[in-house]
């Protein structure tokens, strides 16, 4: 096609007419904002990538726990150093972290709901290769939740995952994926669900996760008679194993959450003590240990006996003698004190 060129008149110069490039289409923003939000929905909530990359296995990937103590002989570094303030501090948060009743204001759930959702909390942690520390964590949480919101039945497995997933997030370097733990329900949650409820959780919580755990003090409390023995040029004693067995069947049994996990962890120790010979006995229940740490020294009596504080031991002992029931009602526990 041609015309005329711009100009002066009579002129003859003809000039062809430059074709002008046909303009692309605008893109579909909405396909690309779909594009982004299924990318985005890959994402799960604890911070992994899911189903971006085929995975040899639905199983996740196993992290080997290293054990919190080191070799024969020695102590943890943080006990050497923070043993001391760390206990301080948790046992004056212990209070506050401590729900007492939590199953009062619940008209749906029971005693023997709350011991299958334990039960199940305990055999996950262990599959998925958490510290006992985030077990712990995750019963806690549950029980405060309990006291400020009602649950019903048909979601108290749900409450359990949740609270699972954020305690592994506070303690873990690693958190499970929520897929996951979804499986572990069968599948009758949804993500949607299991996001929304933690975050309902963290409000009712008030954010606050550092709760003081029967983990802790088991952990403190072994490595205090540790160091004790190892001043007085003894042997190391057995390790905190069955204690912590002990400790988990505490953990499952509603009437314990009358006791601190402070006051059940010693009394777990104390039994272990006497289903062993008596090997801590002295150390448990009279001897004044000494520790040194942070740059200073500080005497405990991890069942003091003067009478000021009788009142702690007298509940120490009657914890004591439950859990040595509750160790004789349970099989497992039984095969395995006869095995050591």
């Amino acid at each position: 096609m041609v015309a005329p060129a711009e100009g002066g008149c009579g002129s003859g110069t003809l000039h062809r007419r430059t074709p002008t490039t046909t303009a692309a289409p605008p893109s579909d923003p909405q396909k690309a904002r779909r594009r982004k939000q299924k990318f985005m929905s890959k994402l799960c909530d604890s911070g992994f990538e899911e189903d971006l990359a085929p995975s040899p296995s639905p199983s996740p990937v196993r992290i080997e726990v290293l054990p919190l103590r080191p070799h024969a002989g020695q102590l943890p570094t943080w006990f050497l150093q923070y043993g001391d303030i760390g206990y301080r501090i948790q046992k004056e948060k212990e209070a506050h972290f401590h729900p007492c009743r939590s199953l009062e204001q619940q008209p749906q759930l029971t005693a023997e709901a709350r011991c299958t959702l334990v039960s199940w909390l305990i055999s996950l942690h262990k599959y998925l290769r958490l510290s006992f520390e985030s077990c712990c964590l995750a019963v806690n949480i549950v029980d405060r939740f309990l006291v400020s919101t009602p649950v019903a039945a048909d979601c108290f497995q749900l409450v359990g995952a949740a609270a699972l997933l954020l305690a592994s997030k506070q303690v873990e370097v690693c958190s499970p994926r929520i897929s996951h733990l979804l499986s572990f329900c069968c599948d009758a949650f949804t993500k949607e669900q299991l996001c929304n409820l933690e975050c309902l959780i963290l409000l009712r919580l008030n954010f606050r996760l550092d709760a003081p755990t029967l983990a802790f003090f088991l952990d403190y409390y072994t490595n205090y008679l540790d160091a004790s023995r190892l001043e007085s040029g003894c042997r190391f004693p057995a390790d905190s194993s069955l204690a912590q067995k002990v400790c988990e069947l505490s953990l499952a049994d509603y009437a314990f959450n009358k006791y601190s996990p402070s006051v059940i962890a010693g009394s777990a120790l104390w039994l272990t003590s006497d289903l062993m010979g008596g090997q801590w006995a002295g150390e448990l229940g009279s001897q004044q240990i000494s520790a040194q740490t942070s740059g200073y020294s500080e005497n405990f009596l991890i069942f003091p006996n003067d009478e000021s504080q009788g009142v702690r031991r007298s509940l120490a002992l009657e914890c004591k003698d439950k859990l040595k029931l509750l160790v004789s009602l349970n099989k497992d526990m039984l095969e395995t004190i006869c095995t050591l």
